[in-house]
């Protein structure tokens, strides 16, 4: 609002969307085309679920020209970027919303996942309801397959429901060449070089279960999606039969120290 408070009310609704998608914060939004937002068909059911409705409508369609006090300005501002969110939502899962969500996915715009082994990996906003007023925009990692909060807090307050629980889904279905392989490495938690022992076991049982959904996949003649690391996968185990070793030789040694103290 800032930018055009030295602007006329006919310069702002001119340029509203121009306003919107430019303005620091909205970055995770693509325009959406006028065809697409004067389709009525396409705002099915949203006039229940934005106040001031027609004029918020008109003021996204740049044809508001009615004068308003400040206060009822403010209002319909409000309505507006509410009611360009809820079509967002719908936007984005059509070829030409998927199509500018991709850009900005393949440039990086929705930030890298914070997860070290993910390699920088490129996020996707998502919703965790599809209803408005429940959570705020997530980011999904497809490599890791796991959610993250935006680092911005002007992101952070950006309603899920503006890009819905379907949308990342929709568009790796659309472009899978997009979809990064899934990695077997994780982080292991070690003392002085040994497994801790509690987390190498719950490790050795969750790779046992990949192995096992790996295995019934390709016997379904399916990709696994994971990267080529079997042959890293059989060094690892060779060292953990020679590291559990070891760790019994570590457990004999605190015992025998813990009974010389006594």
């Amino acid at each position: 609002m800032e930018d055009f408070a030295s602007d006329t009310d006919s310069d702002y609704t001119s340029y509203w969307r121009d306003w919107f998608i430019s303005s620091r914060g909205n970055e995770y939004f693509c325009e959406i085309d006028e065809d697409y937002l004067t389709d009525r068909f396409n705002l099915t059911g949203l006039n229940t679920e934005v106040q001031y409705y027609q004029y918020a409508l008109d003021l996204v369609t740049d044809v508001f020209d009615m004068e308003v006090d400040d206060e009822m300005r403010e209002q319909i501002e409000k309505a507006a970027r509410h009611l360009y969110g809820l079509v967002h939502a719908r936007y984005i899962v059509t070829t030409r919303g998927l199509a500018k969500m991709m850009e900005k996915y393949k440039q990086g715009i929705f930030g890298k996942c914070p997860r070290v082994i993910c390699e920088s990996q490129h996020l996707l906003p998502m919703g965790q309801h599809d209803v408005s007023s429940h959570s705020q925009v997530k980011l999904y990692c497809a490599k890791c397959e796991d959610i993250y909060n935006p680092k911005s807090s002007r992101h952070n307050s950006i309603d899920g429901a503006y890009f819905g629980t379907s949308f990342h889904n929709i568009l790796f279905q659309v472009y899978p060449a997009l979809m990064p392989q899934k990695t077997q490495r994780r982080y292991e938690p070690r003392i002085y070089g040994f497994r801790v022992h509690a987390s190498a076991a719950l490790m050795r049982w969750q790779e046992e279960r990949r192995e096992e959904l790996k295995m019934r996949l390709r016997g379904k003649g399916m990709e696994t999606g994971f990267e080529e690391e079997d042959d890293e996968g059989e060094e690892e185990v060779s060292e953990e039969v020679e590291v559990e070793g070891e760790e019994d030789g570590i457990d004999d040694m605190f015992e025998g120290q813990m009974q010389a103290v006594q």
